[in-house]
């Protein structure tokens, strides 16, 4: 699993969800559509990781993956960005082929 988080994407998140630094913000699948498999999405939840799978720091906020959670996004390529348009982060999931 890759993971990445535009500069301006973790300022939305600090700014939106109006979290103090340092602090950490979870991505997890929950029901729902748009996602990379059918009948699930992604969710964030500002928490302190437990047993991690994968991280990625920026501006002072820890986003990660549980292991728990690993099966969505593992073989893939997560990344959040910062959509000018519509204001807000976006999620873009690439599937990748390390065999």
């Amino acid at each position: 699993m890759n993971l990445t988080v535009t500069k301006d994407a973790a300022e939305w998140y600090k700014d939106e969800l109006d979290l103090t630094s340092p602090t950490s913000i979870r991505f997890l699948p929950r029901y729902g559509f748009g996602g990379h498999i059918p009948g699930f999405s992604i969710a964030i939840s500002n928490e302190d990781p437990v047993d991690m799978y994968h991280a990625f720091e920026i501006s002072e906020i820890t986003f990660f993956v549980e292991n728990e959670d690993a099966w969505y996004f593992e073989d893939g390529h997560l990344k959040v960005q910062f959509d000018e348009k519509q204001h807000e982060a976006t999620f873009s999931f690439e599937e990748t082929s390390d065999n």
